[in-house]
């Protein structure tokens, strides 16, 4: 089993039907599936074969997908990364997973993605090709002696024998941190993927005669299974668009009559808030049928709000990139309850338990824990993570939930420390590592609080070192640069000291 089967079925059956349409561009799945075929002859030629890693960071464009099964097609992995990478972690990336090849798209003179892509790149020893996506495919290389993609793919045939994978090998490592230690990449099978897509056509209802509107990043598990690989295996035809932009979303519901929409919290929060005078609202609910979330809870008040606007019920949901993603939905199958994430997905079993691994009661708070065919194989090589959190062949999430006398799981709190911010998870322990850097800052906690827009937001509180002094806009304005821009803190409180315990451990539970 390969993952590239997705594309090349569809390929096969509806060859001149679109794929994907970006702005005026439509590309039907021939065309996405010849292009992937020259990017797979082209990685061969490097040297590039079964089980190596390839890197890709690129926005929500037609190469994204084009390269990744070009990745696959060669039997290589694909390792996505965020296009809000700086250099730091770039070059951690490419280091922690051995890849041996990076496609960076170019970006904006705003999201300078290959400008920190080649940066990262040229400190590690592992990785040996770059290739710098340009805008359009005939673009010269906006650096000296670097290769593009067009570059590539030049003069290779459109025509492969994609290479025979199992279905337990590695096709995707996906990056995702703790709330200790560097991020770890989840390796993910063939057959976790492919079978994540098909029942993902379940949860949307996905036909093929569906227009989906992926605006979730492409390197997010979430979009990359959910809508793009699930549309693939049905033959719909998907609506790209690199960033979210409330009026753009409504404008392109309206002019290609969307009928699946997933977004994060902060995506529907967006759309209730935007001005609509300009559009056909009744037109664009009418072809509305199917609106998923995830990534965060969905506030009930929001939820609502949009189903009376817009006629359509949203299915909240629940998963991880260690779960392919998907783990547990409200289905139209089994009905839905707001706040709640739902019931688990076919051929996964979902239990809650305490601290013993004991199963609990209906509705005692415990960890949610998981099998089935969506767990990974583990992190990549981290023998010592792995083991923590999958045990007995049940993956410990670290969420705490409850489930209900009907069999639904809810949400309630996390073991972790994480933060969700408009759907993208931040980590506290990477962000007070950064800060602490600052000759200023002597002692820092970073922690999540409420937001309306963003579900939650970063804060940072600060304890300086002695003599210094320092604002907060300076202090904002240098994490910035240092890090993801999703990551640093919006929010500083200077402190005389952190709250601790006796045994020194700082007690955030006292901050706010």
């Amino acid at each position: 089993m390969n993952l590239a089967v997705l594309l090349e079925e569809s390929a096969r059956k509806y060859p001149n039907k679109d794929a994907f349409i970006f702005m005026d561009k439509h590309l039907s799945f021939a065309q996405i599936d010849n292009a992937a075929n020259q990017i797979a002859n082209g990685l061969n030629t490097l040297g590039i074969h079964k089980g190596d890693r390839v890197a890709l960071s690129c926005l929500n464009l037609p190469y994204f997908p084009m390269i990744y099964f070009g990745i696959l097609k060669a039997g290589a992995i694909v390792v996505p990364l965020s296009v809000l990478l700086k250099h730091d972690e770039i070059e951690y990336h490419l280091q922690n997973s051995g890849a041996k090849a990076y496609f960076c798209f170019e970006g904006t003179k705003e999201l300078p993605m290959a400008k920190e892509g080649l940066e990262g790149f040229n400190r590690v020893s592992n990785c040996k090709h770059f290739f710098v996506i340009t805008p359009q495919m005939t673009d010269p290389s906006p650096f000296e002696g670097v290769k593009t993609l067009g570059m590539l793919m030049a003069n290779r045939s459109s025509v492969y024998s994609t290479m025979v994978t199992g279905a337990d090998d590695t096709a995707l490592i996906i990056y995702t941190s703790g709330t200790t230690g560097k991020p770890k990449g989840a390796e993910l099978s063939h057959s976790n993927l492919v079978l994540n897509a098909m029942l993902s056509k379940e949860i949307l209802s996905l036909e093929r005669e569906d227009k989906l509107l992926i605006v979730l990043p492409l390197f997010h598990i979430f979009a990359m299974t959910v809508l793009m690989n699930a549309g693939l295996y049905v033959g719909a035809t998907s609506v790209l668009l690199p960033r979210f932009d409330g009026a753009q979303v409504l404008g392109l519901m309206e002019k290609h009559d969307i009928s699946i929409f997933a977004g994060v919290p902060t995506m529907y929060w967006g759309l209730l808030n935007s001005d609509e005078t300009q559009f056909d609202i009744a037109s664009i609910a009418k072809n509305l049928k199917t609106c998923v979330s995830g990534g965060a809870a969905l506030p009930v008040n929001v939820l609502e709000n949009f189903e009376k606007k817009f006629n359509v019920p949203i299915y909240e949901g629940y998963g991880m990139s260690e779960g392919s993603p998907v783990v547990t939905f409200n289905q139209k199958e089994f009905g839905k309850k707001p706040g709640s994430v739902g019931v688990p997905v076919w051929g996964i079993e979902v239990k809650v338990v305490d601290d013993k691994g004991k199963e609990l009661p209906a509705g005692a708070k415990g960890e949610l824990i998981y099998r089935g065919h969506n767990v990974m194989k583990g992190y990549y090589n981290n023998p010592k993570a792995t083991a923590e959190t999958l045990k007995d062949g049940w993956l410990y999430s670290g969420d705490v939930a409850i489930k209900d006398e009907d069999g639904f799981f809810f949400i309630v709190d996390r073991t972790k420390e994480m933060i969700i911010r408009k759907g993208l998870n931040v980590y506290p322990r990477e962000i007070e590592e950064v800060m602490m850097k600052h000759d200023a800052v002597s002692m820092v906690a970073v922690i999540g609080v409420p937001n309306e827009e963003s579900g939650e937001e970063i804060k940072a509180c600060v304890v300086l070192n002695q003599g210094f002094e320092l604002n907060e806009d300076d202090l904002i304005t240098w994490t910035k640069e240092q890090i993801a821009s999703y990551k640093y803190p919006r929010i500083i409180q200077f402190m005389e000291a952190l709250p601790m315990s006796a045994t020194g451990k700082i007690l955030k539970k006292e901050l706010s």
